[in-house]
C-alpha cells in the first residue's frame, strides 16, 4: 500500500479527531514503527506488560451518524440488552440505506482492543441473533490480530450486516465506465455481468452494444446499461445464473448499474451528457496497460475532476504484458494523481484486505483512487474488483436522502419509447445530491461543450400522480398522469430521490416531449430562461475563448446550442480566456445565450 495511505488511513487517529476515517482495519499493532499513538494521559491504555511499547493502537471514535458501529464484546446479553442491540442495528441499517459494518473488538473511543477466541465466536453468534432478528444477514469481510496489551493473541473481526431494506426496494449505486477507445471498457462489462470470461476477441462485449455498427466495429458509440446483483451474503448475482433482468433484481440486496460511456473522441458529447444526465455515483476510469495513459483518457479524467465525480481506476490487459510494462503503467497513473491538479492519493489494491479497506476509504475520503490491475481473460484479480463493488457503500448519506425526498417532485426526462398496449414511456431520474453550488461549469476540451453541474430534480414519486412535462417550444408546460413505474423492468409503486426508472404515461403525445424536459409538481411554477450566467474554467483548447464563441451547453440532462454574449472582466484586462490557464480572480464568468430552445 501506498505510504501516503499508510499515513492517513493507517490507525494513525486519536481519539480526538485527525485525518484518518472511521471503519478501517489498518492499524499496525503496539510496536510497530508507525508511530501511532493514543491520547496522552490515558495511562489504562498504556499498560506496558511484557516489555511491549506503550503505544496502543486506533480508529477514529465512533461516530453516531453513518452505519458503522464498535463493539467490543457481544457475549450473552440480557434480553433487555438484546433489544436494545437489535434497535441499534435498524438505526445503522437504515443510515447505510440496507448496509452496515460491525467492528467487534474496538471500544468507542476507536481503542482496538481484540477478543480471544471464544468471547469473539460468541460475539458473532449474538451478532447473527441481531441479524436474523431485523431480517438480514452477516459477511464477515476480514479478521486482524492486535498485539497490545495482553500476552495472548486477540482478534478484532469486520462484519458486514446487509438486508433488504423494508421498503422492498434494493440499494442502487450507479458507476460510469469511462476510458480510451479500445482500453476494454465493454468487454469487462461483460466478464461482470455475464459471469463468463472473453476470449480474447471481444465475445463478452457482443451483449451490450445496442447497434450494428457498433457490433462490426467493436467500438462503443451509444449509452448502454448493464447491472451486477449482490445478494444479502455478498455473493454474486448476474446473467450467469439468472435469465432476466427482473431475476437478477428479486435475488439481489444491492445492484450496481454499470453506465457504459463511449471512448473515442468522435462521441465526446455523448460521454459528457452521460456523466451529466444519469448522475453517477461514481466512475471507474479504465486503462489499458500496454498503451497506458493516451487518447482520451485525460480528458476523462478531466471531466471526472471537474465535474466533481468520485472515481476509481481498473488496468487492464494485465495478460498482454509483462509485469514491468504494468508496474510502469501504474507508475505513470500515480504522477498524474499526484500532481496539483488532481491531489490524489492512490491506492494499489492487491488483496482482498485492500479492497475492503478501498471500498471504506473511497467512500469515507474524496482524496483516495484505487488502482486495480486485472484481465478479463485471464480473470487475474477480477474477485477483488467484485470485493470492492459488494463492500462499497452508498456516497450520500440517510439525511440528504430525507432532505431531497421532502422537496417537490422533479423528473428528468433521458429517453422516450413507445411500448404497445401501455403507450409513451419515459426514462430518467429521479433527483441526485447535490455535487457543486449551482453555476459551476466546465468548458471542455475541444472548445465546443461547456458541461454545468446544478441541484438536480428531487422528491417522490407515486403511481397516479399528476405532474406538468415542460418546456415546450413555445415554453409551456402541459399536465399529464404517471400510469406506472418500473426499475430495472421490475414494477414498482414509489420511486424516490436518487432513483432511475421508466414511467408509463398513457396516451400522452410522444411527439409533444423531447429529451432534456423535466416532469415536475405543479406547485412549482416552472419557469424557463434563455440567458444565464456561468463561471467557467478552460482546460484545453487550440484558440482563444472570446465574445461571439459557439458552444454546446450540459445542463444536467439538457444539450443546447448557445453563443458567449460577454466576458466580464477589469477594464485593464482583455476580456478574452486561453487554455491552459486556471480562472483568474477577476473573471466573473461568462453570459451565454442560447440560439435554440429554452432552458
Amino acid at each position: 500500500m501506498d505510504s501516503r495511505v499508510s499515513e492517513l488511513f493507517g490507525g494513525c487517529c486519536r481519539p480526538g479527531g485527525g485525518p484518518a476515517v472511521g471503519g478501517t482495519l489498518k492499524a499496525r499493532g503496539a510496536g510497530g514503527s508507525s508511530g501511532c499513538g493514543g491520547p496522552k494521559g490515558k495511562k489504562k491504555n498504556g499498560r506496558n506488560r511484557g516489555g511491549k511499547a506503550n503505544n496502543p493502537p486506533y480508529l477514529p471514535p465512533e461516530a453516531e451518524d453513518g452505519n458503522i458501529e464498535y463493539k467490543l464484546k457481544l457475549v450473552n446479553p440480557s434480553q433487555y440488552r438484546f433489544e436494545h442491540l437489535v434497535t441499534q442495528m435498524k438505526w445503522r441499517l437504515q443510515e447505510g440505506r440496507g448496509e452496515a459494518v460491525y467492528q467487534i473488538g474496538v471500544e468507542d473511543n476507536g481503542l482496538l482492543v481484540g477478543l480471544a477466541e471464544e468471547e469473539m465466536r460468541a460475539s458473532l453468534k449474538t451478532l447473527h441473533r441481531m441479524a436474523e432478528k431485523v431480517g438480514a444477514d452477516i459477511t464477515v469481510l476480514r479478521e486482524r490480530e492486535v498485539d497490545y496489551d495482553s500476552d495472548m493473541p486477540r482478534k478484532i473481526t469486520e462484519v458486514l450486516v446487509r438486508k433488504v431494506p423494508d421498503n422492498q426496494q434494493f440499494l442502487d449505486l450507479r458507476v460510469a465506465v469511462l476510458g480510451n477507445v479500445d482500453s476494454g471498457k465493454s468487454t469487462l462489462l461483460g466478464v461482470l455481468t455475464q459471469g463468463e470470461l472473453d476470449n480474447g476477441r471481444g465475445r463478452a462485449r457482443l451483449n451490450l452494444f445496442r447497434h450494428l455498427h457498433e457490433i462490426q466495429s467493436g467500438r462503443t458509440s451509444s449509452i448502454s446499461f448493464e447491472i451486477l446483483g449482490f445478494n444479502s451474503k455478498g455473493e454474486v448475482v448476474n446473467y450467469s445464473d439468472s435469465r432476466t433482468a427482473e431475476e437478477i433484481c428479486e435475488s439481489s440486496s444491492k445492484m450496481i448499474t454499470f453506465i457504459d460511456l463511449a471512448g473515442h473522441h468522435k462521441y465526446l458529447h455523448t460521454t459528457i451528457f452521460g456523466l451529466t444526465s444519469y448522475c453517477p455515483d461514481c466512475a471507474l476510469l479504465l486503462v489499458s496497460a500496454n498503451t497506458g495513459i493516451a487518447g482520451t483518457t485525460r480528458e476523462h479524467l478531466g471531466l471526472a475532476l471537474a465535474l466533481k465525480v468520485p472515481f476509481f481506476i481498473v488496468v487492464s490487459k494485465v495478460d498482454l504484458c509483462a509485469k514491468t510494462t504494468v508496474e510502469r503503467t501504474v507508475r505513470q497513473l500515480e504522477r498524474v494523481l499526484k500532481q496539483p491538479g488532481c491531489h490524489k492519493v492512490p491506492m494499489l489494491v492487491t488483496s482482498e484486505d485492500d479492497a475492503v479497506t478501498a471500498a471504506q476509504q473511497f467512500a469515507q475520503s474524496p482524496n483516495v483512487t484505487p488502482i486495480f490491475t486485472l484481465s478479463s481473460v485471464s480473470g487475474e484479480s477480477l474477485d477483488l474488483l467484485k470485493v470492492f463493488l459488494n463492500i462499497l457503500p452508498p456516497l450520500t448519506n440517510s439525511k440528504e436522502q430525507e432532505e431531497l425526498m421532502q422537496q417537490l417532485t422533479e423528473f428528468q426526462v433521458d429517453e422516450i419509447y413507445t411500448v404497445p398496449e401501455v403507450g409513451t414511456v419515459v426514462g430518467g431520474t429521479l433527483s441526485r445530491a447535490e455535487r457543486e453550488t449551482q453555476g459551476d461549469s466546465l468548458l471542455q476540451a475541444a472548445g465546443t461543450s461547456l458541461a454545468i453541474t446544478t441541484g438536480l430534480s428531487s422528491g417522490i414519486c407515486r403511481e397516479g400522480d399528476q405532474l406538468v412535462v415542460g418546456p415546450t417550444d413555445d415554453g409551456c408546460f402541459l399536465e399529464l398522469r404517471v400510469c406506472s413505474i418500473q426499475r430495472n423492468r421490475s414494477a414498482c409503486r414509489v420511486l424516490r430521490a436518487g432513483q432511475a426508472a421508466t414511467l408509463a404515461l398513457g396516451d400522452f403525445d410522444r411527439a409533444l416531449l423531447r429529451k432534456g424536459m423535466v416532469m415536475v409538481s405543479p406547485e412549482m411554477n416552472p419557469t424557463i430562461c434563455s440567458v444565464f450566467e456561468a463561471e467557467i474554467v478552460l482546460l484545453f483548447h487550440a484558440t482563444t475563448f472570446r465574445r461571439g464563441f459557439q458552444v454546446t451547453v450540459h445542463v444536467g440532462n439538457v444539450r443546447q446550442t448557445a453563443v458567449v454574449e460577454k466576458i466580464h472582466a477589469k477594464a485593464r484586462e482583455r476580456p478574452v480566456l486561453s487554455a491552459p490557464c486556471s480562472l483568474p480572480p477577476f473573471w466573473r464568468g461568462a453570459k451565454l445565450v442560447a440560439r435554440e430552445g429554452q432552458f
